[in-house]
């Protein structure tokens, strides 16, 4: 009986030791598969962790599911939306983020019919404080609709005087970046739409001073694969430790780019470093 015993609890302490192994190897298997989500059911999102907005809009007429979601008005001649303001969440670092939401657009939503804009979600990372600007930064990755595709895309304007330099394409204009677009405008129609984005940064060969081209975007419009790619690069050596720990939801059209008076809504928000998953809608 005692033999068995001390059998059983070596086995027990290997098995232990095993798993620690596994977990030091690859921390982000040890991480929750949503870090933070958001149903957009009432105002208080400045409880929730949120931070840098001030005014939010939830609308109860029409969520995909629970109370409400976040709307998202602009007026003629505008370029930020009056109902509700951008703002951030922060969450724990993960080299590989996902997202998932439900987004709607206004009946006779219109496009800017120019190669960009409007913004709407993005990503961030550690290498940039809390509070930096979206559009000059070490990395910042975009998810939003665009003239009817659904795009993803990727700059990194402020690592133009770093040794290893910009990863996202020359500056043009002052602005860099890589867009990966959907093959098919899927925003026709003022429904409810399933949009999945993720991101994950390539690893990088710190013994020869190399990126490798192993980066992955994908994209998801209502459970569908719509876009992806496998030999991105979004980092270089310059960032060893570089993860994603920001998200950023501020909808934003370039001046004279809205064509008119519009609005879109945003509901049941999930991010994490695993696929979320879809919700039941009503």
């Amino acid at each position: 009986m005692r033999k068995y015993f001390s059998v059983t609890a070596l086995y027990v302490v290997i098995v232990l030791f095993v798993q620690v192994k596994m977990i030091a190897a690859d921390p982000e298997k040890n991480l929750p598969p949503v870090l933070f989500s958001e149903s957009f059911d009432d105002p208080r999102l400045l409880d929730r962790e949120w931070y840098d907005g001030d005014r939010f809009t939830i609308s109860g007429k029409q969520p995909f599911a629970g109370k409400g979601c976040i709307e998202y008005s602009w007026m003629t001649d505008t370029t930020k939306p009056g109902s509700s303001s951008g703002i951030r969440r922060l969450f724990e670092a993960t080299d590989t983020v996902y997202l998932r939401c439900y987004i709607r657009l206004s009946k006779g939503w219109g496009w800017t019919g120019r190669p960009y804009h409007p913004h709407l979600m993005h990503f961030m990372t550690t290498e940039n404080k809390k509070y930096a600007g979206p559009a000059a930064s070490h990395l910042t990755v975009y998810i939003e609709p665009w003239n009817g595709k659904l795009r993803l895309a990727a700059q990194d304007i402020q690592n133009k005087d770093k040794p290893h330099g910009l990863t996202q394409g020359p500056l043009k204009g002052g602005f860099n970046g890589q867009m990966f677009d959907s093959q098919d405008e899927l925003f026709t129609d003022d429904a409810w739409h399933c949009v999945e984005a993720m991101f994950q940064l390539n690893s990088l060969d710190l013994k020869t001073d190399e990126s490798n081209a192993d980066g992955i975007v994908r994209a998801w419009f209502d459970g569908k694969l719509v876009i992806e790619r496998t030999d991105v690069v979004l980092r270089s050596t310059d960032f060893p430790n570089m993860k994603f720990n920001q998200f950023l939801l501020m909808p934003y059209f370039g001046p004279r780019l809205l064509p008119h008076a519009q609005t879109l809504w945003i509901d049941e928000l999930a991010v994490g470093p695993g696929r979320p998953g879809r919700v039941e809608g009503k």
